[in-house]
């Protein structure tokens, strides 16, 4: 037995409980890699929190070669893969050559970003790849050329699908009506904006429902983004944390796994402590009174008035 796959052990219980992802068993609470790309992370500490997160069970690492260094990564922390791992990557981006970050929507350059995936991963085959539309800020928007119709762009990922590069195909950053259109292509997951401050994405959380789709809200303790609420500042939340003894990320994380069984988390840290704190919202049982102060906490698109 290799040492990844003691690392990823089926034994060890999956954070947040079991679901699955294009066919494949995941824990509900997995890692995003995106934060590991910052320059004030060093490489060791990057490497100890991939293998940190694959010790305590995380099966689901998201990432993307647009990210950085981050493929680069988690090949060097987790590589050579177990069967059990989960690997999900996102194209429709890219960096030109100033390292700036560019759409890169055409099917030709989805390939290519599959490709490039692939290689820096060290992988044969990616578990689920997302479709990151730019069609609205936040964020890089498509222009020109980069318009391209989500039909062509399906077909490139079905070819890529069909010819085993990648097991799902997933979308990113999408309205309701783009995901109807794009059903009969067959859907793996769904990763929009959504968290117990901003339920815009709600529409599109409903028809994931319909359909049983998974959905992997990013921003799940509120927006990144200057001047946008963040969870742990909501008096509600913290009230709520208070009151269990737990933090208000961990009231923020619970609420989203109460809120649909198909949900899977993918809240990335790089500090050791924070991804501790992290996996055990898994753990975080909300009360009914809790779950209903923080679903009023804000409006429900097509149920809620402006």
């Amino acid at each position: 037995m290799t040492d990844a796959i003691q690392r990823t052990d089926p034994a060890i219980p999956p954070p947040g409980g079991a679901a699955e992802l294009a066919g494949r068993p995941v824990a509900r609470i997995g890692f995003g890699a995106m934060q590991l790309e910052r320059a004030i992370v060093g490489r060791d500490a990057a490497l100890a929190i991939l293998r940190q997160a694959a010790d305590a069970g995380v099966n689901h690492i998201d990432t993307a070669q647009f990210y950085g260094r981050c493929n680069e990564l988690i090949r060097e922390a987790l590589a050579p893969y177990d069967d059990h791992l989960v690997l999900v990557s996102k194209v429709g981006a890219d960096r030109d050559a100033g390292g700036k970050l560019v759409p890169g929507q055409r099917p030709a350059e989805l390939r290519a970003q599959v490709e490039a995936n692939l290689a820096a991963l060290g992988t044969g085959q990616l578990a689920v790849v997302n479709l990151r539309r730019v069609d609205a800020p936040p964020g890089i928007v498509a222009e020109g050329e980069q318009r391209v119709l989500l039909d062509d762009q399906l077909a490139e990922l079905t070819a890529l699908r069909a010819a085993g590069k990648i097991g799902g195909i997933g979308l990113s950053s999408i309205t309701a009506s783009q995901l109807r259109q794009a059903l009969p292509a067959g859907i793996a997951c769904v990763q929009n904006g959504y968290s117990v401050l901003d339920r815009t994405a709600e529409p599109v959380l409903d028809l994931c429902r319909e359909q049983g789709i998974a959905w992997v809200p990013f921003f799940p303790l509120g927006s990144a983004f200057p001047g946008r609420p963040k969870a742990g500042d909501d008096p509600t939340v913290r009230a709520i944390a208070a009151r269990l003894g737990v933090t208000p990320g961990q009231v923020a994380l619970a609420w989203l796994l109460a809120s649909y069984d198909r949900t899977l988390l993918i809240p990335g840290t790089a500090d050791a402590g924070h991804l501790a704190e992290n996996l055990a919202a898994g753990t975080v049982k909300l009360p009914a009174d809790a779950l209903d102060a923080l679903g009023r906490l804000a409006p429900v698109p097509g149920r809620d008035q402006p």
